[in-house]
């Protein structure tokens, strides 16, 4: 007999208790063995119990894939691995054009030999992207306001930067050893998926089932440009805009700031960085 385990996590922002009655609407005839992912401490020894037939669903946002993509990352996963999305960020869902609530599907296949980043002497792997600059700043104000108990959105702080509260820096950018050196440079993300932030198409040519991610930056623009061509990057249409927005795609990245500012790594954040490095291996 086999046994469908549901791992959630409490801290997403839209995990609830009916977790299990909304995942009965997809598979009713199942019965779920519930375990809040917080509180699994070895992962080795979690899946070292399982059968192949078992299977285990993961259900919250991209920084509960995040997690669990780097928690398993050196362990042999006997079972398949299915994912519900139910946390406030789903870019992971929309990359792979599935909607929300929709039937827990298998993901083993796009946990393997994901790209790692390596930021102050840290290395982890991502499963969307990871940005510097405006991007990784959005990311932490959202994350800061949040700390305050209040709340806002990746947009809304986005447009408050590009009109005042961020400013672009000089950058090295790195491509499978290619430097490319620009000034006032908004923002460098590099992906594995094509979206970030809640639904920006930042990288529309972008598959992650190839072994190379995508890097961009957006560069030389005044803040009223920057802010009017934004919405371009909403459906990917900043491609277009040759003068101000470069892409590359490669498989060794690294990226270097003239001063601190914030990143983001799969929508969590991390302050005061200077640079980055990807890796595809």
């Amino acid at each position: 007999m086999s046994n469908v385990y549901v791992l959630y996590n409490p801290l997403a922002g839209k995990i609830s208790d009916g977790i299990g009655v909304k995942l009965r609407r997809h598979m009713p005839e199942c019965e779920f063995i519930m375990r809040d992912m917080t509180k699994i401490n070895d992962y080795a020894g979690f899946f070292s119990a399982l059968k192949p037939a078992d299977k285990v669903i993961v259900c919250g946002g991209d920084g509960t894939i995040n997690r669990f993509a780097n928690d398993i990352c050196d362990i042999d996963v006997p079972c398949d691995i299915l994912y519900y999305g139910a946390g406030s960020g789903n870019d992971f869902l929309k990359d792979l054009d599935r909607a929300p609530d929709s039937a827990p599907f298998s993901i083993k296949e796009y946990l393997r030999d994901l790209p790692t980043i390596t930021v102050n002497g840290e290395t982890r792997r991502f499963v969307n992207g990871v940005g510097l600059g405006l991007d990784g700043y959005c990311c932490a104000e959202v994350a800061r306001a949040k700390a305050r108990g209040k709340r806002t959105t990746y947009i809304a702080v986005a447009l408050r930067a590009f009109l005042k509260d961020f400013s672009p820096v000089n950058a090295r950018i790195t491509v499978d050893g290619v430097v490319h050196e620009y000034k006032d440079v908004w923002l460098v993300p590099t992906m594995k998926g094509r979206y970030f932030g809640g639904g920006v198409m930042a990288a529309p040519d972008q598959d992650r089932r190839e072994k190379t991610v995508t890097v961009l930056w957006m560069h030389s623009s005044g803040r009223f440009n920057a802010l009017f061509k934004f919405p371009g990057f909403m459906k990917g249409k900043h491609t277009e805009y040759k003068d101000i927005v470069c892409i590359h795609k490669g498989k060794n990245i690294t990226v270097e700031f003239d001063r601190p500012t914030d990143l983001q790594i799969d929508g969590e954040p991390v302050e005061n960085v200077t640079g980055y490095t990807v890796s595809v291996e």
